[in-house]
């Protein structure tokens, strides 16, 4: 799908929607109890993967009017042979990984090969130290064995999925663990979302610092659990007041531990010129970020290194994409700053790279410009309905086929 979007402003109420990290997280403790009912989905593909999979781990789901009623999943009895299609989605592969290591059954998760380009090695290291069986393609990873309880030790400077991963896992086993932060904690917010939600589904693990401590014999306890609003994707919405408009988003909650809540006190640091920002914590943040630096004079911000491995490489997709309407940037390793520069209409479509952020970054800036989006279908990993909320704002567009 290609849109074309047409210099406007936006103005209106909208609702965030469902956040995507939370539903993941509901979703994977719904199927592990023996049921519940979780509310306030969107039918993005990432939850669609994570669905898809637990079904073919034995959850039984059913569609209400607001979500799903979840349950039922034994890990430790999967189906003979499971197959686990994780299309794109790296929080389906990463969470689900550990519990598929309970049975001693041979499973597969697949995907797509840029899912599957994504660094896999502390799982592939531990396998390596219980004897498990693990085998990657360019499209799959297969295991087979029984993890063990015990002692784990994760860096803390790869993502923070390994870790959400193992606290789904750790609790189940007939033993306690101990699972170690080590180094630099990055993204260490969404590890508080994962927490969060496994205390709402009776799991109770100890932190003390960057340690963990997990009792061992627990069994998740049935939920009904509303999804919160996602302050990433709201994020793009609230983008459109930098560039003049008058968006007020609803559903966020004030007391929120998403880590990208951080966005609302950026965009105001943003407009009062300040040019320095640390994303280690908020990765997802950078693109939205970028394109608003593109318009307020431009910024420089740290702690990008982990841009390389999203489902694009986000800040070389972004440089070339802002290059189309006259701003530079300049990419070190763990640095991008965007250059100061004056906005122009792109003489060339913009290129999605099959990233959703990417897509709706530069639809912001299009708004200002004028011009044409290239694999916008990408909006659907996340925000399926993106398109649709910002012509309601008053955004003129058009969609239309390849």
């Amino acid at each position: 799908m290609n849109v074309q979007i047409l210099p406007s402003v936006a103005a209106g109420s909208v609702s965030a929607p469902p956040s995507k990290s939370m539903a993941h997280r509901a979703l994977i403790c719904g199927a592990l109890s023996r049921g519940s009912e979780i509310a306030n989905l969107a039918a993005s593909q990432d939850i669609q993967a994570t669905l898809s999979c637990l079904k073919a781990l034995g959850a039984q789901i059913a569609e209400t009017e607001t979500g799903v009623q979840i349950g039922g999943l034994d890990p430790f009895c999967p189906p003979e042979g499971a197959v686990l299609n994780c299309n794109e989605s790296g929080s389906t592969l990463r969470f689900l990984l550990p519990l598929c290591l309970l049975s001693g059954k041979k499973i597969t998760l697949t995907g797509s090969q840029r899912l599957l380009a994504r660094p896999l090695s502390i799982y592939e290291d531990i396998c390596r130290e219980q004897g498990i069986a693990f085998r990657k393609t360019t499209d799959s990873v297969t295991v087979c064995g029984k993890l063990k309880s015990g002692n784990y030790q994760v860096p803390g400077d790869i993502s923070s999925q390994f870790i959400t991963g193992l606290l789904y896992t750790l609790p189940l086993l007939p033993g306690d663990s101990r699972l170690e932060v080590t180094g630099a904690f990055e993204s260490a917010s969404y590890i508080d979302l994962t927490l969060s939600a496994l205390g709402a589904f009776g799991i109770q693990i100890t932190r003390q610092a960057n340690v963990f401590y997990i009792p061992g014999s627990q069994q998740y306890q049935a939920a009904d659990y509303a999804v919160e609003g996602d302050m990433s994707n709201a994020a793009f919405l609230e983008g459109f007041n930098l560039l003049g408009g008058n968006v007020q988003v609803q559903g966020i909650r004030n007391d929120t531990l998403q880590g990208d809540r951080v966005y609302l006190q950026m965009f105001r640091d943003l407009q009062q010129g300040k040019k320095d920002f640390d994303l280690s914590d908020c990765p997802d943040l950078a693109p939205v970020l970028f394109a608003l630096a593109a318009y307020c004079g431009g910024a420089r911000f740290t702690g990008t290194r982990r841009l390389k491995i999203k489902e694009s490489d986000r800040a070389a997709a972004m440089a070339e994409e802002l290059q189309k309407l006259g701003i530079s940037c300049d990419i070190q390793e763990n640095s991008v700053e965007v250059l100061p520069g004056t906005l122009s209409s792109p003489t060339e479509p913009v290129q999605s790279h099959n990233d959703h952020r990417i897509v709706m970054a530069m639809s912001l800036l299009l708004t200002k410009t004028g011009g044409i989006i290239e694999g916008a279908q990408a909006v659907s990993k996340s925000y399926p309905d993106f398109f649709d909320v910002i012509k309601n704002l008053g955004i003129g567009m058009e969609k239309y086929d390849h």
